[in-house]
């Protein structure tokens, strides 16, 4: 026996709406369609049961008359012509049954008696055997006994080829049904699907406004929203531009009045908080820009030289960075925006760390890069949290490696725009792992 664990999981309604319309809609028709057999299915059974009964009253009656006023000699002969599919009639007292008949045998010797009238008295009895069967005794004019052997049929067998309709009605039912939710559910799954993957800044095809009335009301609408917020998005990179244009110049010179200035401590704490004032302005317009895209159009690069040039860079800076296990070959990708998320994730493997490492592999069409460190991690719950912007990890809020919580965001927003992944998670041992999975 199953547990009641077991009963419990399984699920007798369907999650997804498809499946529920597709299951209401063809069980309706079903149901539908079994009422108008059986409707169909009872009318001829009682109009077939009406006309066999008509049919044996006449006949009967008709038979008897016959054999009643031929000669005894000549009776025997019309014997097989008067038979039926149903019955025949049999010279002699026939065979010993018992009077005591079934309802429908009843029925049956009714119709007989009815059909033969008052001037010939008849006994009808049940025939004992494996197979429903009457025998009706009467005499003839002459006194010679007759017997009509009955044996009853349905009144309306089942035809061979029907089962096979009714199969191919019910096959006709459920491919009617999956196309008429097939045709229901598509423009709802891809207007899911074009919410799910959302972004007005790429270059992703818009919505078919064609289709049945509703379905195109949906699609334009959605359309409209994707536009305001591409205008919202363009806006705020101008304001943000617009921003950063007026306050570099009050903050140069703000600088430039501290550097006139004698040298002090409050002198140089003051340079310390322009300087990061107008870091904070430059990364805030960065990443506006990212998330709004980047018009840059892909290239094809080789790889392996692309991440040793940048790794050098660093070298000749004195900066630890050093390179791992690389895979060779072409990538088509945006260069400008790939160097700029691996610098971001250099830099901050190096201000958490002091030293980054760089790898590349390819398998099977995609692509993964990673800069590894071997600083201090970061906490598992907060894995997806450091990739918003302005958020900084509680042991990092301070002026030498605070920063702007912009950098991984940053880096974040440029994987989107050019069609990659960035993921983080820890090492053994200690340390991060920031991988870029691009797919070819």
């Amino acid at each position: 026996m199953m547990s009641a664990a077991a009963l419990k999981g399984i699920r007798l309604w369907p999650r997804t709406l498809r499946a529920r319309l597709f299951i209401i809609l063809l069980a309706g028709l079903a149901i539908a369609h079994a009422m108008s057999f059986a409707v169909l299915f009872s009318e001829r059974y009682v109009a077939a049961r009406s006309v066999m009964f008509n049919t044996l009253e006449n006949d009967v009656a008709t038979a008897i008359a016959i054999l009643d006023r031929l000669p005894a000699a000549e009776r025997s002969a019309w014997l097989d012509q008067l038979a039926r599919g149903s019955y025949r009639f049999l010279l002699g007292p026939g065979m010993p049954g018992n009077p005591v008949l079934e309802p429908n045998d009843a029925e049956v010797a009714s119709k007989i008696q009815a059909a033969i009238g008052a001037k010939y008295p008849i006994e009808v009895q049940s025939i004992p055997g494996a197979a429903r069967r009457l025998q009706a005794h009467l005499r003839l004019s002459d006194g010679e006994p007759l017997t009509i052997d009955v044996t009853p049929r349905g009144v309306m067998p089942v035809a061979d080829w029907l089962p096979y309709v009714l199969v191919a009605q019910l096959s006709l039912l459920v491919l009617c049904s999956w196309i008429a939710m097939r045709q229901a559910i598509r423009p709802l799954a891809n207007l899911a699907k074009a919410a799910d993957t959302l972004d007005p800044n790429s270059n992703t095809p818009r919505l078919s406004e064609t289709g049945p009335t509703e379905v195109a009301y949906a699609a334009t609408a959605f359309n409209s929203m994707r536009d305001r917020i591409a205008q919202y998005l363009e806006e705020r990179v101008q304001i943000l531009a617009a921003i950063s244009h007026d306050l570099q110049t009050p903050i140069t010179r703000m600088k430039l009045r501290a550097e006139m200035a004698d040298e002090s401590a409050e002198r140089d704490k003051l340079l310390q908080d322009l300087g990061e004032v107008e870091r904070l302005v430059k990364e805030g317009v960065a990443y506006a820009r990212s998330t709004h895209g980047t018009e840059e159009k892909a290239s094809r690069i080789d790889l392996a030289s692309f991440i040793e040039s940048l790794a050098y860079d660093y070298q000749d800076t004195g900066k630890a960075v050093t390179i791992g296990e690389l895979s060779h070959g072409a990538i088509a990708t945006r260069s400008h925006a790939l160097r700029r998320i691996l610098t971001n994730l250099i830099d901050n493997a190096l201000k958490f760390a002091g030293s980054a490492e760089i790898e590349a592999q390819r398998q099977d069409r995609t692509v993964f890069i990673r800069v590894l460190d071997r600083g201090p991690g970061i906490p598992e719950d907060q894995l997806e949290a450091v990739l918003n912007p302005f958020f900084r990890l509680e042991q990092s809020r301070n002026r030498d490696t605070g920063g702007t919580g912009l950098g991984l965001a940053i880096a974040d927003q440029l994987a989107t725009a050019i069609g990659a992944a960035l993921t983080l998670r820890n090492r053994d041992g200690g340390g991060l792992v920031a991988e870029i999975s691009l797919r070819q």
